[in-house]
């Protein structure tokens, strides 16, 4: 096809997308005040692109998928450097830490580089040593913090999906197993049975959800993981945990639907909450998430689904500046006792606001234009 008849909408598309990139491994910390220090000493930058926390394992992720579907060199150039890097350095196991190994698995499957030692070292961590909490579910420990006995949504995407993709990798099957073990357990404390949204946090500490918060980043890690594990496990459509994971993924998305922002197209941190400011990165990640489930057909073509995801996409674009920064990305947010601690996180640029925007343009890419 000659540029003259090129589709626009794709050229304009590849533009952001590559827009996204440059900013994602070039953000940085100017002022110090999203730096994380550690008791040994140690400076977590959680901001910049050179460090190892969950942050860039997003970033990783969303750089993972632009290859797999476009070929996109310097995607898996930048990936490949950056292991390559932070490998040699090593890092403190935690829950958080664990999310790069998913891209890792991926580039070692498709022999871009070999990766088998520390493949095995982290999952045997996370199967044998992590924290666990009551009924065995993975207890949310970070760098700071080990969150006695607490289950959090985002440990699907951090921790258990570079699980269940190892054990494949590897053809360990009992990692696998462990894997769907933990979305059963996730889905049973942490989704509001009411709603269909996710609570952020659940402690068998006190048996409570903390401030009860439907957190919308949250909430997203699900919409991204579930369909992803789907996909992964190449789970049937007769396969009992697909159906019972699905009908979670349908009672999610239909109230998300009901609580989008129809003027903008963006979802409240607080989910539930019109107080709560717009944000979005939530709101690119149930944009790759809902048109994901439309792919794999997990979802039916509604209209209600379509309008909803294409108006997510236009708040998503409405937020990229021309240098490829996503605008209204809160901070790392831990669990909070009260909602009012949670409207008041930060908003800033991050790895994982660039990345989840990334997944929710390339899939976008891959399935309309």
């Amino acid at each position: 096809m000659s540029a003259r008849n090129a589709n626009p909408l794709k050229v304009s598309l590849l533009k952001q997308i590559h827009n996204i990139i440059n900013c994602l491994v070039n953000i940085k910390d100017e002022t110090g005040e999203f730096l994380m220090t550690l008791e040994d000493g140690r400076v977590i930058d959680t901001k910049g692109w050179n460090d190892w926390e969950w942050t860039h394992g997003i970033g990783l992720y969303g750089l993972l998928k632009l290859h797999s579907i476009t070929g996109d060199g310097h995607a898996l150039d930048i990936s490949l450097a950056w292991f390559k890097e932070r490998f040699e350095i090593g890092t403190t196991k935690n829950v958080n830490t664990m999310s790069p190994l998913l891209t890792a698995a991926y580039l070692h499957e498709a022999k871009k580089a070999d990766y088998l030692v520390h493949l095995d070292s982290w999952a045997e961590w996370v199967m044998y040593d992590m924290p666990r909490t009551e009924e065995g579910g993975l207890q949310h420990i970070t760098y700071l913090v080990v969150n006695y006995q607490q289950l959090w949504d985002d440990t699907l995407m951090m921790s258990v999906l570079p699980l269940a993709k190892i054990g494949l990798v590897l053809n360990r099957p009992h990692y696998v197993e462990e894997a769907k073990r933990q979305f059963l357990l996730h889905i049973k404390y942490l989704q509001d049975i009411q709603t269909g949204l996710w609570f952020h946090g659940w402690t068998f500490d006190g048996r409570h959800h903390f401030g009860k918060a439907r957190w919308g980043r949250g909430n997203c890690w699900v919409t991204v993981a579930i369909p992803d594990f789907i996909e992964m496990l190449n789970l049937p459509e007769t396969d009992g945990l697909r159906r019972y994971l699905v009908t979670s993924l349908v009672a999610q998305i239909d109230a998300l639907v009901k609580c989008q922002d129809q003027a903008t197209g963006l979802w409240h941190t607080i989910l539930d909450d019109e107080n709560s400011y717009l944000e979005s990165s939530c709101t690119a990640g149930f944009a790759y998430g809902i048109l994901k489930a439309l792919r794999l057909r997990l979802i039916p073509k509604e209209e209600r689904y379509v309008n909803s995801v294409k108006k997510a996409i236009q708040g998503v674009l409405a937020n990229i500046t021309p240098e490829g920064e996503l605008k209204l990305v809160s901070f790392g947010t831990p669990v909070f006792d009260n909602i009012e601690e949670y409207r008041r996180v930060p908003l800033t640029s991050m790895p994982y606001g660039q990345s989840l925007a990334l997944l929710a343009l390339t899939e976008y890419l891959r399935t309309y234009v």
